[in-house]
């Protein structure tokens, strides 16, 4: 039984490897290699383009390198915004993972070239320009919406402290009863201070003279929680800024406030207002995430088989004849599956590798394998390991 895929590798081997012209008959043959135990092997048609110069297929294997991290980029990036979505879930996360309405496994399983939106009698330059501009759409579209359901997030998630949290945090308009303060008086003011519970003695026995011309005795007790006490206290405004500097020093928390008529309704409409606001851009953020994801695995897919067509020419030559492949796998038997094609495709790397009387690799030509990395070919799965044939590992 295959292994659950996590994993997967691409593939194209020349149709001179094998004893037959026929890719369905290739295929047959690579899944003698492949073993069902390690991983399934599935048909993943990539059409012939148009080819240009040397030159150009060569920077294109380039630009498609660099394209192909971005876009591995872009899809992790989306896949990390739909499990903040859903709060770290990874359950509800993954069922949002849909590629043109499929599980992203069975888009990938049953990839076919989509030749209504990128026509494949277009040079491959072309081609590479689209979906580079495709993919950067997808970003910004993903990274601003989820930018703005952070901001509104973070506007309720202070409102809601506001209400819930402590006395040296939350809301003072439903608890202070405005007779409790001196109000439109020309020399005094009243201060709100919240006192740490450990320190409400030394509050009480140290407040009056804790800067000059506080009220004696006007301190009240307005409320208490499990960790603050807050008093009313009452000085001359022209020492009210000292006293509450030194209130500071004491590790008291000065709260500012100051009553509002209706004040109280307000604060209750303006947390129900984002409230409302936080549910609507979470559900935009959603869809946008979703068409996100399904938008940037389908370009990446492309990318991909852009991919093994530009090498394959580069490596195999004219006439186009090869064949490509997916092999769904996992992270334990991905080496095997490596393995497994090294000891039955390895000669074709040429002088890049030393080979016993069976077949098998004895040693690395190091600076041959450094020539075909800085030309950008045969970058493997891992770093820029030369492979014998156009081989590619990559997760969704």
């Amino acid at each position: 039984m295959a292994p659950a895929p996590n994993k997967y590798v691409l593939l194209s081997l020349p149709l001179s490897t094998f004893e037959t012209s026929d890719k369905e008959e290739a295929l047959s043959s690579l899944k003698a290699t492949v073993t069902s135990d390690n991983g399934a092997l599935l048909p993943y048609p990539v059409p012939n383009f148009k080819i240009g110069t040397l030159d150009a297929l060569v920077q294109q294997a380039d630009d498609l390198a660099k394209l192909d991290t971005a876009c591995e980029s872009v899809v992790n990036k989306v896949g990390d915004a739909l499990r903040t979505l859903y709060e770290g879930n990874d359950d509800k996360a993954s069922e949002q993972k849909m590629v043109n309405d499929k599980p992203t496994d069975q888009y990938l399983r049953s990839f076919s070239w989509n030749k209504v939106r990128y026509r494949a009698d277009r040079p491959v330059g072309e081609l590479v320009d689209i979906l580079q501009k495709e993919l950067a759409t997808v970003d910004n579209d993903v990274k601003g919406k989820f930018n703005q359901y952070n901001q509104v997030k973070t506007n309720l998630a202070v409102l809601q402290r506001k209400q819930t949290g402590n006395l040296a945090t939350k809301s003072l308009t439903p608890i202070v009863d405005p007779s409790l303060l001196v109000q439109e008086s020309e020399y005094l003011e009243t201060h709100l201070i919240a006192v740490p519970k450990n320190l409400k003695k030394e509050y009480l026995k140290s407040y009056e003279t804790l800067s000059p011309m506080v009220v004696p005795r006007s301190s009240i007790q307005v409320a208490q929680d499990d960790e603050f006490v807050l008093f009313a206290v009452t000085t001359f405004k022209k020492h009210g800024s000292e006293f509450q500097q030194k209130c500071r020093e004491q590790k008291w928390t000065p709260r500012q406030y100051k009553y509002v008529e209706g004040g109280r309704e307000e604060e209750q409409k303006e947390l129900d207002r984002v409230g409302r606001e936080e549910k609507k851009v979470w559900g935009e953020a959603l869809r946008l995430t979703r068409t996100g994801w399904s938008e940037s695995v389908m370009v990446w897919a492309h990318v991909m088989a852009l991919r093994v067509f530009v090498e394959s020419v580069l490596r195999y030559g004219l006439p186009l004849e090869f064949v490509s492949a997916l092999v769904l796998t996992n992270t334990k038997s991905v080496k095997k599956v490596k393995t497994a094609l090294d000891s039955s495709y390895s000669y074709l790397g040429g002088n890049a590798f030393g080979r016993d009387k069976r077949g098998r690799i004895t040693k690395d030509d190091a600076a041959l394998t450094s020539e075909m990395a800085a030309a950008g070919l045969g970058h493997g799965g891992e770093g820029n390991e030369y492979t014998a044939y156009v081989y590619y590992e990559f997760e969704v």
